[in-house]
């Protein structure tokens, strides 16, 4: 693994668990074992390593996703929903760190003096609201999915599992003892629409 690898690694692991303000330079080089000069042959300074970060989580998502979609098969679009919310859940897991560290307020405090660490804030989230709706759009197309705004339920969605994460991570509660619930309620909301589209034609044939 390179050095760079390493100190962002590390800072991952710092910046999520003791947060960004309460990491110190001289503490990033003593577990990495990188001078303070080597460090700052890498990043310009302490946000551009957070920023850095930021640019790797969505790029690591993207690439378990990818990974995940290319040996899982879906029957119906809904199904793909419903891998995507399990997957997610065990990404949450895995990526514990990553998913702790985009729950800490200061890179949002940074995000509005930062454009740049706004604009990768936001395609974290971007990336995870496209995969939603990608599997929304499907199951519209294979009406296993009822007609609804495929971007706003796909942001519904993911804002659902982000708080249960959350809980999670903060010891608050188990995302796993909440599975059955959330699928059940993905499910009902994802068919809603079938539903009004039924009630309406049946209210217009009276």
């Amino acid at each position: 693994m390179s050095k760079k690898k390493v100190i962002l690694q590390a800072a991952t692991m710092l910046f999520s668990q003791k947060g960004f303000s309460e990491t110190s330079m001289s503490e990033l080089s003593k577990i990495t074992g990188a001078a303070g000069g080597t460090i700052f042959h890498h990043f310009k300074n302490k946000e551009d390593i957070l920023i850095s970060i930021l640019k790797n989580v969505k790029e690591q998502i993207i690439e378990e996703f990818d990974r995940y979609f290319r040996e899982k098969k879906f029957d119906t679009g809904l199904d793909m929903v419903e891998g995507v919310i399990t997957f997610y859940l065990y990404l949450a897991g895995a990526m514990e760190d990553e998913f702790l560290l985009l729950h800490r307020h200061y890179p949002y405090k940074l995000a509005e003096t930062n454009p740049v660490c706004r604009g990768h804030l936001e395609a974290v989230y971007n990336c995870l609201t496209d995969i939603f709706e990608q599997a929304i759009r499907l199951g519209q197309t294979d009406s296993s999915v009822g007609d609804m705004s495929a971007r706003k339920t796909a942001l519904i969605l993911l804002s659902m599992l982000d708080g249960i994460v959350r809980f999670k991570i903060y010891n608050l509660y188990d995302a796993g003892s909440l599975y059955n619930e959330i699928i059940a309620a993905s499910r009902r909301m994802l068919r809603n629409g079938h539903q009004e589209r039924g009630e309406t034609e049946h209210a217009e044939n009276i």
